[in-house]
């Protein structure tokens, strides 16, 4: 009886907490997220500006596994993590103290992107062997797409000739029958942005089996199958709405088309929202967890290019998402000892990570920060506190009904 009324408390005092950084004022939730992404960045940029990420960045994989260090994790851990904070590094930096955190990723961020690069760099990644090089080469890719004037546009020539070189190298890779399929789909979208030489079926290929593989209200399947998981949100809507976006910018795709990609992705985001609970959780169902908070991609996503449900009004996103980030990065062991983070869901739980999650694969989680590319001035993030949904709910107040679009 003890221990459960232990329990009973310590959810109150966590529930407590959460109302309280959301009601706490916009300027602070905002100051909140800008640290917390700094926080998980930072070991990997800095680490990999020194030629030092080899050397430093603790590899732990699942339970029991062989403790052998794929090379691929140090990519992983570059291209996810710029691939979350690209919009907030493309914003005009100020003469803040969230400017100045901008400012110094932005200049690690090309000091690690060379790093990674040049053959000669203590860090360098081969791009073409193996197989997974293929999905991390995507989200730096992504990355850029998403930072084009000052990630891309700020590295110097040189470097930009080993990115592509790199980048063109992993055409030997076949991606599997699955949402891999976008990973040659956005490196050749991002080629394609900046008027280099791109394949045009690597890009059909994967948008015509993703239309297929469409199972309706908002929800599309990673291959032929469904799964419950959060696939939608790590990889599968995020990477075809912003191909679309490259390839109606270049004039190659309709705006029909790119409405009807942007309007599946609005009502997943609808469904992400609300399976927010009032404690700032969600289920942990399906493949990569551990992934944390970027489960939460494509609402993030859909606000930041202001394609929320007319219905889901951007403060009300903006107040959930506070409370899962807060849960997720404020659970005890979430970061060992020197700041990197840990195999886990709610804080480090090893036995949870598939097989081919290592260290570096956790950095997707920076996904879920994509909203600080939206000034401070936008209603995200200046409208005042509201409730999400499931708060309404349980409150017994009214709430738009859901139906399946």
């Amino acid at each position: 009886m003890r221990k459960v009324l232990i329990l009973v408390l310590l959810n109150c005092l966590v529930f407590f907490q959460v109302e309280c950084i959301a009601k706490g004022g916009q300027t602070h939730e905002r100051e909140y997220w800008c640290e917390t992404a700094y926080k998980i960045s930072f070991p990997v940029l800095d680490a990999l500006s020194k030629q030092q990420l080899k050397a430093t960045m603790p590899v732990e994989l699942r339970t029991g596994m062989a403790k052998n260090k794929p090379e691929p994790t140090y990519l992983e851990a570059l291209g996810r993590t710029l691939c979350g904070i690209a919009p907030w590094l493309e914003l005009s930096a100020e003469s803040t103290k969230e400017g100045k955190m901008q400012s110094e990723l932005l200049q690690l961020s090309h000091k690690a992107i060379h790093n990674i690069v040049d053959p000669e760099s203590l860090d360098y990644v081969d791009f073409s062997r193996g197989h997974q090089p293929l999905v991390d080469a995507a989200f730096l890719a992504q990355a850029f797409i998403r930072s084009p004037k000052k990630l891309w546009g700020g590295l110097d020539e040189d470097t930009k000739e080993l990115v592509l070189s790199s980048l063109y190298s992993t055409r030997v890779i076949k991606p599997n029958y699955s949402n891999w399929l976008l990973f040659s789909a956005t490196i050749e979208a991002f080629l394609l942005s900046i008027d280099e030489p791109w394949d045009a079926m690597r890009i059909d290929y994967a948008i015509k089996k993703h239309s297929e593989w469409y199972k309706g209200d908002g929800i599309y399947g990673d291959g032929p199958n469904f799964h419950w998981d959060y696939y939608n949100s790590f990889v599968i809507q995020p990477m075809l709405v912003d191909i679309y976006q490259v390839m109606y910018s270049k004039k190659k795709c309709s705006e029909a088309s790119l409405k009807s990609v942007v309007s599946r992705s609005t009502r997943y985001a609808e469904i992400l929202e609300r399976l927010i609970s009032p404690e700032g959780t969600f289920p942990p169902v399906g493949r990569s967890i551990c992934y944390r908070v970027g489960a939460l991609q494509t609402l993030g996503q859909m606000s930041l290019i202001h394609k929320l449900p007319a219905n889901v009004p951007p403060a009300q996103v903006r107040c959930a998402m506070t409370a899962v980030i807060k849960r997720f990065f404020e659970s005890e062991k979430t970061f060992d000892n020197n700041g990197w983070l840990t195999l886990g869901f709610a804080g480090h739980q090893p036995g949870l990570a598939e097989s081919y999650i290592t260290t570096g694969s956790l950095y997707l989680t920076t996904t879920g920060f994509l909203p600080l590319g939206l000034p401070s001035s936008d209603p995200f993030w200046s409208a005042p506190y509201e409730s999400w949904t499931a708060v309404k709910a349980w409150n017994g107040e009214a709430i738009p009904i859901d139906h399946a679009h």
